[in-house]
């Protein structure tokens, strides 16, 4: 871990003098939701919240379906899953899929008015119905005994993900659904034996999306790294627990 995490950054920090671009991506959108007090000290002094571990066999699985679903959009047709789904809809073949989907290097984009700032995000996938509407489609996987759902609280944290998403590709002047959809992986663990394969049994869950709060939260955003002032924590913010706790022991 410590060959990775950078306790004191000193690039990608938002200047309120500067005029150079400054990309502010949907995760740290979320950030900012959760906790703007660990947001302000991310983008604007460089502390970031020390990363989690990376989840690589969720990795493994989000490959293997852009692999499956990529099949069929160079053959126009619908995956299997979107046959049983029920989703009148095929994978989008677009010269701008693989730029769309590469969060770190490029991802889709688009810059405030009156600012340096360019909201960016990393899609799965991107699937277009007869009406010329674009899907925006996430990946999940786990391994859990009950069927999966998007009942969860903490799993709001999904939903915004998926209307930011919704709200870029709108503002690239594409017409897009208000239905998303979660391709949801639940590793089974009910097998007799392991024989060097893991089973997924795979869920379509559609979503409706509403991106009316997007904007005003993003303004939020930059107006709180303009100020010179350390915003106040967010309400459930473990982190700064952490940090009020020992720095009264210290």
């Amino acid at each position: 871990m410590s060959d990775y995490y950078n306790p004191k950054r000193t690039r990608n920090l938002f200047d309120p003098s500067s005029k150079d671009t400054f990309r502010l991506s949907r995760s740290k959108i979320d950030l900012y939701i959760n906790c703007p007090r660990c947001f302000y000290l991310d983008r604007r002094l460089g502390v970031a919240q020390p990363p989690g571990y990376p989840f690589s066999l969720n990795s493994a699985v989000d490959k293997l379906l852009k692999k499956e679903f990529d099949i069929h959009r160079a053959k126009g047709t619908a995956h299997p899953l979107m046959k049983h789904y029920k989703v009148d809809a095929i994978p989008l073949a677009h010269e701008k899929i693989d730029e769309w989907r590469d969060s770190l290097r490029a991802g889709i984009t688009f810059r405030i008015d009156h600012s340096n700032v360019i909201v960016t995000g990393g899609v799965d996938d991107v699937w277009v119905n007869p009406k010329g509407e674009f899907i925006i489609v996430d990946y999940k996987a786990t391994s859990k005994e009950d069927e999966v759902t998007l009942d969860a609280e903490w799993q709001i944290g999904y939903k915004r993900q998926m209307e930011i998403y919704q709200w870029l590709f709108a503002k690239n002047g594409h017409k897009v659904s208000d239905t998303g959809y979660f391709v949801y992986c639940n590793g089974r663990a009910d097998k007799e034996a392991f024989d060097a394969k893991l089973e997924f049994d795979i869920k379509v869950i559609p979503y409706e999306g509403n991106t009316d709060w997007v904007e005003g939260v993003i303004l939020s955003a930059i107006e709180c790294l303009k100020n010179d002032k350390l915003p106040k924590p967010g309400d459930d913010c473990d982190f700064c627990k952490y940090r009020e706790a020992a720095s009264e022991v210290e």
